[in-house]
């Protein structure tokens, strides 16, 4: 399950362990998805129409993801603070940034009713402008 590939390039385990809070709380997040029926194909889908696409053009080595899939589990660790630090471990919008994709709560209603599936990522030594003209001159999929 966890080796499995999303595209041609990344695994479910790297698309639901890449962030530093579930690096960092790892023993206590379960990371993957549990509407898998859904949330898996929404995440081979975003794969193939944009991951592949910017890896094919500037290369497996210069791609770094950063946050893919957001388990809810790894949701709640979000919104805790560090107990060393007090800073809050990140920032998540499920209700709208679609890295939960196709999960559902404990009522049965998407947390994002946008669906689809989202993550962020660079490409190394790349404006972040660069990148998003780069994908709208390809016409590649995105909202």
């Amino acid at each position: 399950m966890r080796s499995q590939r999303l595209g041609r390039y990344l695994t479910l385990e790297e698309f639901c362990t890449c962030t530093q809070t579930y690096r960092k709380y790892a023993d206590q997040i379960e990371p993957y998805p549990k509407n898998w029926e859904e949330t898996i194909p929404a995440l081979a889908a975003l794969c193939q129409h944009i991951i592949d696409p910017v890896i094919d053009a500037f290369g497996r080595e210069r791609f770094l993801l950063t946050y893919g899939f957001c388990s809810a589990d790894l949701n709640r660790w979000l919104a805790k603070k560090d107990p060393v630090t007090g800073v809050k471990n990140g920032i998540a919008s499920p209700d709208r940034d679609q890295h939960m994709a196709h999960e559902v709560n404990r009522n049965g209603n998407y947390y994002c009713s946008r669906l689809g599936a989202a993550c962020d990522f660079r490409i190394m030594d790349l404006p972040s402008g660069e990148l998003v003209g780069w994908i709208v001159a390809q016409g590649l999929p995105s909202d």
